[in-house]
């Protein structure tokens, strides 16, 4: 199934493209700082029911960058109450509209790298066991490693994180060009990404870029598919994997030709 980021385009016509939307939450305008705008909210899922379009959700994140609504920033490694009620409510929206997966972040490294993991397991055990008693499915993402003091960059911690979670609610979100970034554009490590990654992915993000840190974002440029220097063939590692390809790009142009790309891979 190819979905794309709401952020792309109105939902109407990514209806045209697409097989399913991943509700951004951080870029949905339904929060009012730390308080839920349940009547956007509402305007929103109203919309979507005119559409065919099954659904992921992203919850808010870690992001320190200023087009990222402050209210909304969450550590996973270090979460307080109002964290935790900001993404049990991206949660309890997955299990109303019956999305097919919820993506987290890892969390961000402040002082020892041991205590800021173990932490991070911790708020995510307790996430997990939320998401589990709605029969709802969380994908953690694979972060770049360009970007200073990301949790979960290398295939292997990733991995390590949802292991010692031990949840049947937690998988993984495969996030390819983030995953481009941590091997610097090598294809053989990133089909060893792939590789690992394979039997615990629950969501798959797609995207582009060049495998190093220029410009913006460390590198995390988010190009359409063709822009940057990943051999998307590096998806048939994940034979056995029926969710969603998300493409997360910020164009309905890049939509389509990134449809046209996936169509290829999988005819």
């Amino acid at each position: 199934m190819i979905g794309a980021s709401s952020f792309a385009a109105p939902l109407p016509k990514l209806d045209e493209y697409v097989d399913s939307v991943e509700l951004y939450i951080p870029k949905l305008g339904v929060y009012d700082g730390r308080t839920l705008d349940r009547e956007r909210l509402f305007s929103i899922l109203d919309e979507l029911s005119t559409c065919d379009l099954e659904t992921s959700i992203h919850a808010p994140y870690f992001a320190d960058v200023p087009t990222y609504p402050s209210g909304l920033v969450v550590n996973t490694a270090a979460m307080d109450k109002q964290d935790f009620r900001l993404m049990e409510e991206s949660i309890d929206l997955a299990a109303e509209i019956g999305s097919h997966a919820v993506v987290i972040h890892p969390g961000i490294q402040r002082g020892d790298y041991e205590k800021s993991f173990n932490k991070m397991i911790a708020n995510l055990k307790e996430l997990a066991a939320f998401a589990s008693d709605r029969g709802v499915v969380l994908g953690l993402e694979n972060k770049e490693n360009t970007a200073p003091d990301n949790l979960c960059c290398d295939a292997e911690e990733v991995v390590r994180a949802v292991l010692e979670v031990d949840s049947p609610s937690l998988g993984i979100t495969f996030d390819v060009g983030h995953a481009n970034l941590t091997c610097r554009g090598d294809y053989g490590l990133l089909r060893h990404f792939a590789r690992l990654f394979a039997e615990h992915v629950v969501h798959v993000h797609v995207h582009d870029n060049h495998g190093k840190c220029t410009g913006d974002y460390f590198g995390d440029a988010h190009l359409g598919l063709g822009a940057g220097c990943i051999d998307y063939t590096v998806l048939e590692e994940l034979s056995g994997f029926d969710g969603i390809f998300n493409l997360e790009v910020f164009s309905l142009d890049d939509v389509i030709a990134g449809r046209n790309k996936l169509d290829e891979i999988f005819p």
